[in-house]
């Protein structure tokens, strides 16, 4: 009687939680552990040398974004040489298993940033102390060729990133009649390796267009969603700002830099204030060689220049605020817009690269076609009051929680597999 009713009860398919239906779930989870596992012991590790002329503590995208990438490779067993220019302060948040420092230079108009000297017989001793599997060049200036031939001389595999348009930068810098030279030196620097990283379609597409020829793969971005979080939102840092219940404070984060257009910003903030009132805060994150001028721009004491800020300060200054805006046309992503949306804000900006990417049109932001100024700054004086703010931001947070830099990890992984031509063995 009870076998009988054993047996009736093993066949109930419909339950999911069957005695039956459980132990083959169990036996089947068991094997997939297994092949992970498997197939993780197997993989190969890599000897990587990164060559950047800009690393951490410097603030932007192209600096954070390869610390990032480094540690997910090391955390993936990989083993990184490390060759940068040397800084004043030293970074503490990863540490490579061999590193190589070379002399550095301001940038012109830029004395934050610096570029490192080419100095090939240090950079091809430390290639050959670490006998890399592969040299990946995350810049182009004068450290980056100087890479670039050593390895060629080694005959060491050479992937790139390419991560700032530099041909677009000269633009903003009185630098027009540079944009062909620069454009063609970039083309035959990426064009000279046998891979080139973007971390978006937008920036391949781009490239494709100016003649770049060799192997394009897209290694995309992610965002800490446990540092930037809408709960460092700060009643007290507001309250610093001048803001009261019913203000409305708009935010900027990044360079103050020409190529940025934050006087754009600015002149939307003050159409916005024409039309809605005074009741209104523009908070400016950063710092850069159009500080001087862009505080020029505005009299008023409702834009509030902050200077940079990292860390715990950075995230609450996002979370404080209640509207993220940008007007960049020449990012190849904007890790920044990432980053306001993991803390909770709604975005305005143009319809390309992340804000493409991850802002749905009237639900998490604002989307304007590229390069329509005018129709960006309307999209500025039409901000909504705080409710719907607040509830446009709890859906953007929400959005980009699974938006991890694992996966960026992994096909920078598989664009260093390609390159040295290994793959990580599969089984069935």
């Amino acid at each position: 009687m009870q076998s009988t009713y054993a047996t009736s009860l093993l066949k109930q398919e419909p339950f999911p939680e069957s005695f039956k239906f459980y132990f083959k779930r169990k036996q089947l989870k068991n094997k997939q552990n297994e092949l992970a596992e498997l197939r993780d012991l197997v993989r190969p590790r890599l000897r990587i040398a990164i060559v950047t002329e800009t690393w951490p503590p410097e603030i932007n995208g192209v600096a954070l974004s390869m610390m990032q990438l480094c540690q997910g490779l090391q955390r993936l067993g990989h083993k990184i040489l490390l060759v940068r220019p040397v800084q004043k302060e030293e970074c503490t948040e990863f540490h490579p298993e061999q590193e190589c420092l070379v002399l550095s230079q301001p940038i012109p108009k830029y004395p934050s940033l610096q570029f490192g000297w080419p100095q090939y017989i240090k950079v091809s001793k430390a290639f050959e102390k670490f006998a890399p599997d592969v040299v990946h060049i995350v810049t182009e200036g004068p450290l980056g060729l100087t890479a670039l031939q050593a390895a060629k001389s080694r005959k060491i595999s050479v992937s790139s990133g390419f991560h700032s348009p530099f041909q677009d930068f000269s633009r903003f810098f009185d630098l027009a009649f540079l944009v062909k030279p620069i454009q063609r030196y970039l083309t035959w620097f990426h064009n000279s390796t046998d891979v080139t990283c973007v971390p978006s379609q937008y920036t391949e597409q781009a490239l494709r267009s100016f003649g770049v020829t060799c192997p394009l793969v897209v290694v995309g971005r992610g965002v800490d969603t446990v540092k930037f979080s809408p709960k460092y939102r700060s009643q007290q840092l507001r309250q610093q700002w001048g803001v009261d219940t019913n203000t409305r404070v708009m935010l900027y984060v990044g360079r103050l830099s020409p190529e940025k257009e934050v006087d754009v910003l600015i002149r939307g903030f003050h159409a916005l204030q024409a039309q809605q009132g005074t009741n209104i805060k523009f908070v400016i994150v950063g710092d850069g060689p159009d500080r001087i001028r862009l505080s020029k721009l505005t009299t008023s004491h409702d834009v509030i220049f902050t200077g940079s800020l990292s860390g715990r300060e950075l995230a609450m200054a996002y979370a404080s605020a209640d509207v993220f805006t940008f007007a960049s046309q020449a990012d190849t992503f904007g890790n920044v817009v990432l980053e306001a949306i993991a803390s909770g804000l709604p975005v305005i900006a143009y319809d390309y690269v992340c804000a493409h990417q991850h802002v749905k049109q009237g639900v998490t932001g604002w989307l304007t076609p590229l390069g329509q100024t005018d129709a960006l700054i309307q999209s500025i004086c039409d901000l909504p009051e705080l409710p719907q703010l607040r509830q446009m931001g709890q859906l953007a947070s929400e959005s980009v929680q699974e938006t991890s830099w694992q996966f960026p990890v992994q096909q920078l992984e598989q664009a260093l597999y390609q390159v040295v031509k290994e793959s990580p063995m599969t089984f069935t």
